[in-house]
């Protein structure tokens, strides 16, 4: 008998999978077909999460991005754009504001500390109070509970002769007094916001990617349109009299905002 009568016969390739082949190396052995489409899939989900759990790590936020929705920040960001965020405590200049990450413009214009074109930082607030999105506008000041703040404004940012006029002066507890790049006056005085609380902050912008935020706003777009409404059905009279006030309140009330409004963020994953 020979030596070769001891060697197991050689497996047909034209046969299919060995069947003691084990899911995972066929698997990972794949190079046509159903398996290689999965793996492939899977190796780029693992890359995503990957990413974004690094991006978390880094960022102390999540989701650590969020696409600029409109042009109240211009000419610094504009709609579309995909702003990478840290969470408001996290990598804390010495001129920050106590427990935070934020620098005033008003303390920026002090030690020339400059983000994304002018003084101080911008941040990424939501007050709970208010509906919609999230806005990202600059921290122009800090205020504390009880301080006439208006000597320290900016008279072209506001629409009052002294603090009896202006909203929400003296201010009725600490917190940031905000404004959009390319609006007219502090958020605080078109009615915005109230004085952004240090809780309010969700984020403080440090990177801008031009146009990768459209991917995010164009599906939020998608689905919000196609999304089915429910009709709801109303009185006629109440219909008219709707209809009127609307009228008349759109014939006579002033836009106090500026030219664009507030600067709108849709939170967005890396995966989205």
């Amino acid at each position: 008998m020979s030596a070769d009568d001891d060697r197991p016969p050689l497996r047909d390739s034209t046969s299919g999978p060995d069947p003691d082949e084990g899911i995972l190396e066929r698997l990972r052995t794949a190079d046509e077909g159903p398996l290689l489409f999965i793996r492939e899939a899977l190796a780029s989900a693992l890359a995503v999460v990957a990413v974004g759990l690094l991006l978390f790590a880094i960022s102390g936020v999540w989701p650590p991005m969020v696409a600029v929705e409109s042009g109240s920040m211009e000419p610094h960001m504009h709609k579309g754009d995909l702003v990478f965020i840290t969470g408001p405590e996290r990598y804390a200049p010495d001129a920050a504001v106590p427990g935070t990450s934020v620098v005033t413009a008003e303390t920026g214009a002090l030690g020339n500390y400059r983000t994304f074109g002018d003084y101080g930082n911008v941040i990424v607030y939501d007050n709970p109070g208010v509906g919609g999105p999230p806005i990202i506008h600059r921290s122009m000041l800090w205020v504390e509970a009880g301080e006439n703040w208006y000597d320290r404004a900016n008279p072209d940012y506001m629409s009052a002769d002294n603090c009896e006029e202006l909203a929400h002066c003296p201010a009725p507890y600490d917190g940031f007094i905000t404004k959009g790049d390319n609006n007219l006056r502090y958020d605080q005085v078109t009615g915005i916001s109230e004085p952004v609380r240090p809780e309010w902050v969700q984020g403080v912008a440090r990177i801008r990617i031009p146009f990768l935020g459209w991917v995010r706003l164009t599906l939020a777009s998608t689905m919000a349109t196609t999304a089915p409404v429910s009709p709801v059905p109303v009185p006629v009279e109440d219909v008219w009299v709707t209809v009127e006030q609307t009228t008349d309140s759109l014939e006579r009330a002033p836009s106090p905002v500026g030219p664009t409004g507030p600067t709108q963020v849709t939170q967005q994953s890396l995966a989205a």
